[in-house]
């Protein structure tokens, strides 16, 4: 084999690396597939749901209510979540504490 790769032009060892990588990468799935359906057999087995062993994701579009207002702007809002918006970055730098602008 070894022989065979001295053989060969770098474009085919190339097309050969891409060959081997995409192997690869398909076997880890399948072997990550196959490691999957037997842990959720086995959880099912047992009477289980895969999210009462590792918890599930809250779901997608769940809405968090706003936890910050700008008071010279109310449809202005920040849930506390993400990046600051400007309004409040800007009172935050003028000396403001965040405090202040807490919906209560």
């Amino acid at each position: 084999m070894a022989k065979e790769l001295d053989r060969m032009s770098l474009r085919e060892l190339q097309e050969l690396e891409l060959k081997v990588r995409k192997a690869r990468a398909n076997v880890h799935e399948r072997s990550r597939a196959d490691i999957r359906k037997k842990v959720e057999a086995i959880i099912a087995d047992a009477g289980f749901k895969v999210s009462d062993i590792f918890g599930g994701r809250g779901g997608k579009g769940r809405t968090v209510p706003a936890k910050y207002v700008n008071p010279d702007d109310p449809s202005e809002t920040w849930t506390g979540r993400g990046r600051k918006p400007r309004w409040l970055n800007a009172k935050l730098q003028d000396g403001a504490k965040i405090e202040k602008f807490l919906i209560k």
